[in-house]
């Protein structure tokens, strides 16, 4: 990947974007060795306008920048890197350097969840316990909740008929868990049909 670091004075834009959510996160700058740093550890580093020095993101408050993907733009001068934040990214400890948390993408924090509470065995969670009981009985909450569903959206309760739909969704997810599918997978499949839409 050639990155021309020579056409802004040694430095390129860096765009840190959540690889789950797609949010953007903050913006930082990096020199060709901060770039290397980054790929050889997958811990993003920055170089420091004000230190004049290196900078990895969360060497001191321990919210590190994992580094999923690095993309370049089309004129190769400025990057845009996917991250799995290990905390809060901005320096006043809100989620993004750029506001609050989106509900936008959030899916894919829930899957992640989904995800851990089955691969660590917790005991204690619904979602485990309900993994455990095998597909019968996750298709049947699936099935369940999307009558739930139907039966809400005849009624006038916007807040309860959010509800059942959150609930479908939350129970879908685990059934994916299940089959051994992502929420990408089936995105996938809905860019596929995009052209019938």
């Amino acid at each position: 990947m050639y990155i021309d670091f020579n056409k802004s004075g040694g430095l390129v834009p860096v765009i840190i974007q959540h690889d789950e959510t797609m949010q953007v996160l903050m913006l930082g700058y990096m020199n060709e060795e901060a770039y290397k740093k980054t790929v050889s550890e997958k811990i993003v580093t920055f170089f420091s306008r004000s230190k004049n020095a290196l900078w990895t993101k969360g060497e001191t408050s321990g919210n590190f920048l994992r580094m999923i993907k690095v993309e370049l733009d089309c004129d190769c001068d400025t990057l845009l890197i996917k991250v799995i934040p290990e905390g809060p990214v901005c320096h006043k400890g809100t989620f993004s350097c750029f506001g609050s948390k989106e509900s936008k993408g959030f899916l894919y924090e829930v899957e992640e969840t989904i995800d851990k509470r089955i691969n660590e065995d917790v005991s204690n969670s619904y979602t485990n316990q309900l993994y455990k009981k095998g597909v019968n009985k996750i298709a049947q909450k699936v099935g369940e909740e999307a009558v739930e569903l139907i039966l809400e959206a005849k009624d006038d309760d916007l807040d309860l008929f959010k509800n059942e739909a959150a609930d479908l969704l939350f129970h879908l997810l685990i059934l994916l868990k299940y089959k051994n599918v992502k929420l990408e997978d089936i995105e996938e499949v809905l860019v596929e049909r995009s052209y019938k839409l």
